[in-house]
C-alpha cells in the first residue's frame, strides 16, 4: 500500500504558521503537523488547532536548535539567557560529550512531559532534523520507550531533480548526511521496535517546495512504502510572499491533491 503524509513543521512557532495550518487543515490534504512545544505560540496551537482537531495527527517537533530552553540552566545546550547556541555541526562535535547528551535528554524530556499535559503526540521529530544525529536518536528511542510512543520520522530521500527548477546543491549534502544518519539509526529503530516512514521528501528541495517537487518526488518510489512531504507554511495577514506561504498554497492545491491519489497514494497521517 501507498500512503502519503503531508506534514506542517513548526507548528506553534508564530502565528503565521498556526494560521496556514489551520487553514489548510479545511482542505484535507494536510493531515499532520508538528508542534513546537517551545514556540511562542504553542498555546494558542493548541487552543485553536490542536484540542478542537483531534482527527489529525499532531507530533513533537523536538527542538534544541532554536528559540528558549525549557530548562535555561542547561549551559551545554544554550547561553545565560537559556536561548539555544548550537548550530547542527556543533551538535553533532558535541555528542562525544556524556554531559552534553545528559542535557540533551533532560531537555527532550522536558519538552515531552510539556506535550503531554496537552496533548498526545502520534510520533516524534525534530526542528532542522537534529534527533537524525545517532547519538541524539538513541536518546529519543530511549524516552519514547519511556512514554510508550512507538512512531518517529526517519530522513531516507532519494535525490532528484526537477526539470527548469532552482536547485541549491547545500540541500544534496544535506540529503546525503541524513540519509548515512538512517542508516545508522536502523540499529535503533528495530532494537526499540519503532515504527517509521520509509522516505521523506522535503529535504532535497529545502526552501523550494511545490507541487512538481512533491510529485517527481513521488515518481521516484516505485514501491509500495510510506512517504513524508514536509513543509513549513505560513499565511500572513499583510500579504506577505515566500517559500513558506508558497508552501501553504500547495497545501490546498486541488491538483496537487488529485495527483496524489492518481499515483495511487492513500493520503494519511500518522493515526491511520
Amino acid at each position: 500500500m501507498k500512503k502519503f503524509i503531508l506534514n506542517a513543521d513548526d507548528l506553534g512557532k508564530t502565528k503565521a504558521h498556526n494560521d496556514a495550518v489551520l487553514k489548510a487543515l479545511e482542505f484535507g490534504l494536510l493531515k499532520s503537523a508538528s508542534v513546537l512545544v517551545n514556540g511562542e505560540y504553542f498555546f494558542d496551537a493548541v487552543n485553536r488547532i490542536i484540542t478542537p482537531n483531534p482527527q489529525i495527527g499532531f507530533a513533537l517537533h523536538l527542538n534544541i536548535i532554536e528559540g528558549n530552553a525549557l530548562n535555561p540552566q542547561l549551559n551545554l545546550l544554550c547561553d545565560k539567557k537559556g536561548i539555544f547556541n548550537n548550530n547542527y555541526l556543533s551538535l553533532i562535535l558535541k555528542c562525544n560529550s556524556k554531559a552534553f547528551l545528559a542535557q540533551v535528554e533532560e531537555e527532550f524530556e522536558a519538552q515531552i512531559q510539556k506535550a503531554l499535559n496537552y496533548y498526545t503526540p502520534t510520533h516524534i521529530d525534530s526542528h532542522v532534523h537534529t534527533h537524525a544525529i545517532p547519538a541524539i536518536f538513541s536518546i529519543c528511542a530511549k524516552l519514547m520507550k519511556k512514554y510508550g510512543f512507538k512512531q518517529i520520522r526517519s530522513q531516507t530521500e532519494i535525490p532528484y531533480f526537477v526539470k527548469n527548477k532552482e536547485y541549491n546543491p547545500i540541500n544534496f549534502i544535506k540529503v546525503m548526511l541524513l540519509n548515512y544518519f538512517t542508516r545508522k539509526n536502523q540499529k535503533t529503530i528495530k532494537k526499540y521496535n519503532l515504527t517509521t516512514n520509509d522516505y521523506i521528501l522535503g529535504v532535497n528541495y529545502t526552501g523550494l517546495m511545490d507541487d512538481r517537487t512533491i510529485i517527481e518526488g513521488l515518481e521516484k518510489i516505485n514501491k509500495d512504502s510510506t512517504v513524508e512531504a514536509l513543509i513549513h507554511p505560513c499565511f500572513y495577514e499583510n500579504s506577505k510572499k515566500d517559500c513558506h506561504l508558497a508552501e501553504y498554497e500547495l497545501s490546498i492545491n486541488e491538483a496537487l491533491k488529485e495527483k496524489i491519489q492518481n499515483l495511487g497514494y492513500l493520503i494519511v497521517n500518522y493515526i491511520n
